[in-house]
């Protein structure tokens, strides 16, 4: 739903009047023209400046948001906090998110460029699959940021009890293991024969998943040994069927 601000401070109520769809743009149903229409904009203003400042005021209530699950807020996550945290009035973070589930599926967006995108690039990049590898390895060994896990241990509680959550960082979580998927597909390419790389990707992102999880307790674990001999024993049963 979009509710419009009342009661707002001029803050936030410049941020209604920019962020909001204006009453000046509805069409005359006879003519199809726009009622209260005035002349054509210069290029560069209007909507163009209209749509900047609602993308400004939207990533501040995420960035709040951010801030508040991280910070182990998960069990009094609402709009209303998140609201007065970015500055901005409930009323406007209703006419950006209908619902706290909106926010929260915002924010498992938000988060992708900070562990998936680098992985995606990092197998779709140049080189065979021996550089690929090493690219993908490097990524996995090193420290994420105690923001970023505390995030993801947040985002894991709230979709035990919110299904819209569970699907969104499932899509997410299916994203990231399909890297893996795509770094043997690589594998096999090169060596030809016709192993399905997907039980080698899916096998290889458990485990990875698993060692972070132990890390997270135990700091002696050696994961950079422990992932590249996995992947090695994994790789060493990709080749041509002998006969």
């Amino acid at each position: 739903m979009a509710t419009q601000a009342t009661g707002a401070d001029p803050a936030t109520t410049q941020d209604a009047v920019t962020d909001a769809p204006s009453a000046a743009t509805t069409q005359d149903a006879a003519t199809g023209t726009a009622k209260g229409a005035t002349a054509p904009r210069p290029a560069g203003t209007g909507r163009a400046r209209t749509s900047a400042k609602g993308e400004q005021t939207r990533a501040r209530l995420i960035a709040a948001a951010r801030i508040l699950l991280a910070g182990g807020e998960a069990g009094r996550f609402t709009t209303r906090n998140v609201a007065a945290l970015s500055g901005v009035s409930h009323g406007m973070c209703h006419y950006h998110f209908a619902d706290r589930t909106d926010l929260i599926v915002a924010v498992v967006a938000d988060i992708r460029p900070e562990w998936i995108t680098p992985l995606e690039e990092a197998v779709a990049g140049p080189g065979g699959y021996a550089e690929r590898a090493e690219r993908v390895l490097t990524l996995l060994t090193r420290p994420e940021s105690p923001d970023l896990a505390r995030l993801h241990a947040a985002l894991h509680w709230l979709a035990l009890n919110d299904e819209r959550v569970r699907v969104a960082l499932e899509a997410e979580y299916g994203r990231w293991r399909s890297c893996f998927v795509r770094l043997f597909r690589a594998l096999v390419d090169e060596r030809g024969g016709d192993t399905d790389p997907a039980p080698l990707g899916e096998s290889f992102a458990a485990a990875v998943d698993g060692i972070a999880a132990i890390g997270s307790l135990d700091g002696t674990v050696d994961a950079a040994r422990v992932l590249r001999t996995l992947l090695d024993s994994l790789a060493s049963t990709v080749g041509p069927q002998r006969p």
